[in-house]
């Protein structure tokens, strides 16, 4: 983590003792955060990442104490005062009221922080195993990306443990959803594909915008699918706002396309930066 945070509209020092036990979403999880990639100073799709932030707090019952330009304009000192020109950011929201444990806080009913960091390395290529039953679909929450992020992480981290960059997820249907933190695609007979979003995923950023904004021919599909859909693929890719576009040379103990070889994949990727790229000259133009 970078030196400063945004706290509640104000810079602090990241060191500060600014959170409080009465803070009650702070010790349930009850709140919602999406992270972003900082390129040239600029949040990249904030209105896309913001959007999202929306539907999940009102899913949750999490009211958003700001605005999307009052967490543009913070976003933009605390990019300064870190100097994060090339870097990560999350935002945070919180309930700070209306539960057992609630207590002294700032008085408002939550409460937001953003942080900034480096960027991740990335390995040329990832590695990943199967987890089942690991996603519920009929779940009313699927999708939505709330401060509850143990079962996650602990499952990002047996992962890791075994030797695998990440974990693909399966729903009670055994159907593909996603990563622990990525989106995933599948290249067959030229199509590139993706599980739609009733199979039980998070609606990434980076996936609506390869959804609904690339030029590729033929454009990217939803598909529901299975893992032999994916061992079967001529290439399959993982993608995430830190990870841009990452292939996948091995699910389990099979080994995918041999490496170097995801020309689709490079294609989408260039059309992705492209993208960032005019996204990126827009906003510091002012359009």
């Amino acid at each position: 983590m970078h030196r400063y945070v945004m706290y509640n509209g104000r810079i602090v020092s990241a060191d500060e003792s600014i959170f409080k036990p009465g803070q009650l979403g702070l010790l349930s999880g009850w709140g919602v955060f999406s992270t972003l990639r900082i390129g040239r100073g600029v949040p990249f799709a904030m209105e896309r990442h913001w959007a999202r932030l929306c539907r999940d707090a009102e899913l949750i019952h999490v009211d958003l104490p700001v605005n999307l330009d009052a967490v543009r304009a913070g976003f933009a000192e605390l990019i300064r005062h870190n100097d994060a020109q090339e870097a990560v950011a999350r935002i945070c929201v919180f309930r700070s009221k209306g539960g057992r444990w609630e207590g002294p806080g700032t008085g408002a009913s939550s409460d937001w922080v953003v942080l900034t960091d480096d960027l991740s390395p990335w390995p040329d290529a990832a590695s990943l195993s199967v987890r089942a039953n690991a996603r519920f679909a009929a779940s009313p929450f699927v999708g939505a990306k709330t401060l509850s992020w143990s079962a996650n992480l602990t499952m990002y981290e047996d992962a890791r443990r075994e030797g695998f960059d990440e974990v693909i997820l399966l729903n009670e249907r055994s159907e593909v959803t996603e990563c622990t933190s990525a989106n995933i695609f599948a290249v067959r007979d030229g199509i590139t594909y993706t599980p739609p979003l009733h199979s039980g995923l998070l609606p990434g950023v980076t996936r609506e915008v390869m959804l609904s904004e690339l030029r590729s021919s033929p454009k990217v599909q939803e598909k529901v699918l299975a893992v032999d859909d994916l061992l079967g693929a001529e290439e399959v890719f993982i993608t995430s706002s830190t990870r841009e576009l990452l292939p996948v040379a091995r699910i389990g103990e099979t080994r995918l396309t041999p490496a170097g070889e995801w020309p689709v994949m490079a294609q989408l990727r260039r059309e992705l930066r492209d993208y960032r790229d005019r996204y990126t000259d827009a906003q510091l133009a002012g359009d």
